[in-house]
């Protein structure tokens, strides 16, 4: 395998991990959102915060997925050489 495309892809492994910080990181704010809502109910933005809670959730599983997907496919290419 060559050496620039196992780069690249390491490259690209990167920039998923930044991507899933980053839904990690919206997940934590949407909880303190709804952490804050305890003491202010509003029940249509907590409708909206759970949707959106939901969302970001699957999100980040899929995300996940598809790195160790991924990561799997780098580690055989790899070994190959």
């Amino acid at each position: 395998m060559e050496q620039e495309k196992l780069d690249q892809m390491r490259s690209t492994l990167n920039k998923l991990e930044d991507i899933k910080n980053s839904q990690e990181s919206i997940l934590d704010k949407i909880n303190h959102v709804i952490t804050d809502l305890f003491q202010h109910p509003d029940k249509e933005l907590e409708k909206a915060m759970e949707d959106a809670h939901q969302t970001a959730s699957e999100n980040t599983e899929k995300i996940n997925e598809a790195m160790e997907e991924y990561e799997m496919r780098i580690n055989k290419l790899e070994t190959q050489d």
